[in-house]
């Protein structure tokens, strides 16, 4: 049917990145959730209920949320938080689910597994440290977490995509995983698909971010349970046997190292600045200069712990000022104040040496303008906002393509 809406629930969503990229497109969100755990004033959920309206929108903690307030829908999305999705066999100093940790997958896996009508499809987003957690197992949370998925009846192909590589204007990698249900005829496409077309040419992914050079396809079976994977994954493994690019059908995994191939216009730092309109708290003090050189700098010293042990401390110098005609660093969740940073942004301009604005960092994520501006929400928490969020551009043209391997 041509431009059926694709409902979706958007969970985890922060100040709304999934929605905007989606709903340019034939998508409807239908519910969403956000909270923030230990913190009395939900500053993210006011400023999405701010821009989308509170109708269909929850926020309390999603675990506590009862499956069946959760509407049926076509397609679940989420940033979900990289934690420990291990399973363990006895809940005595778990850390599995009933844990602290892991519990926010585990959130999205009871709604898949408790919901009768499953969703069609998955999008979910992670930061790529997720394909080699935890250091002592590689790749074992994500083997978990692709097993799990496998017993509920999808299929999942994922790819790590760095945002600049593709024209857009920060360096921001990232996971990119989606989900087809058994019962969809895009599952039953990638089944019969030759593996390495679909990863290249055919699925979903490669449509939207086209790639180029590889290594050799890597096959492998996922073996076990979640307690047996969580147990036994990749225990004499030095390097996490998932690659930046893969697919999971039928227990059966398939990855390999793929490279962008992308040719297009390309923003930079430099095309996103506000022009003549920022006030004077962006702008660096003469008096703190020397502290930003330092931290920005290469260093060689000594060290001393509190309890007096003294060590060799090294790192390498940044570019200072940041480069106008690269795409920006990685934005990080501290990026707002004053005070002098390693990783905060500074940029050149006819006024002096000046940090990133709220609106800046929104551009460099791809966000509208002011999405984020709302009564009691400072610069620092806008800032705060964008080190979560993710960059939209990327949902927007995975979604696309997302909608036309659907067959309604």
């Amino acid at each position: 049917m041509e431009n059926k809406k694709v409902k979706v629930v958007e969970l985890f969503a922060g100040v709304g990145g999934f929605r905007l990229g989606l709903e340019k497109s034939n998508y409807e969100v239908v519910w969403s959730n956000q909270w923030e755990p230990s913190t009395k004033i939900q500053h993210a959920s006011m400023v999405y209920e701010a821009r989308f309206g509170k109708v269909n929108h929850s926020n309390q903690d999603i675990a506590t949320v009862p499956t069946q307030e959760i509407p049926d829908h076509d397609l679940l999305c989420g940033g979900f938080p990289c934690q420990d999705y291990s399973v363990a066999t006895t809940l005595h100093n778990s850390k599995g689910l009933t844990g602290k940790k892991g519990v926010l997958w585990w959130s999205i896996h009871r709604i898949l597994d408790e919901k009768k009508n499953k969703p069609k499809y998955l999008f979910l987003e992670n930061v790529d440290r997720l394909l080699k957690s935890p250091a002592n197992q590689r790749g074992r949370d994500f083997a978990v977490m692709l097993q799990s998925l496998n017993e509920l009846g999808y299929a999942v192909e994922w790819r790590v995509i760095n945002a600049a590589e593709y024209g857009m204007p920060q360096r921001r990698r990232r996971i990119f995983i989606i989900g087809y249900h058994k019962s969809t005829e895009a599952y039953k496409n990638l089944k019969k698909s030759k593996k390495i077309d679909w990863l290249l040419e055919e699925g979903t992914i490669a449509k939207a971010f086209p790639v180029g050079i590889t290594n050799s396809l890597q096959k492998f079976e996922l073996k076990g349970d979640l307690v047996e994977i969580t147990e036994n994954f990749n225990k004499a493994g030095k390097l996490s046997p998932f690659q930046n690019t893969g697919l999971l059908v039928n227990g059966k995994v398939f990855t390999t190292k793929t490279e962008p191939n992308y040719y297009g216009k390309r923003t930079v730092l430099g095309d996103i600045l506000q022009n003549g309109e920022v006030t004077s708290e962006f702008f660096i003090n003469e008096n703190d200069k020397p502290k930003w050189e330092y931290l920005k700098g290469g260093k060689k010293e000594k060290r001393r712990t509190k309890d007096g042990f003294e060590y060799n401390y090294s790192e390498g110098g940044m570019i200072y000022p940041d480069a106008l005609d690269n795409a920006s660093r990685t934005i990080i969740t501290g990026e707002g104040g004053k005070s002098p940073s390693r990783f905060k942004h500074v940029v050149v301009s006819d006024r002096g040496l000046r940090r990133l604005t709220p609106i800046e960092l929104e551009r460099l994520n791809m966000f509208p303008d002011d999405h984020t501006k709302l009564e009691g929400i400072t610069d620092t928490k806008r800032a705060f906002f964008m080190g979560n969020a993710l960059v939209v551009g990327i949902i927007e043209r995975i979604g696309e393509e997302l909608y036309k391997q659907m067959n309604f």
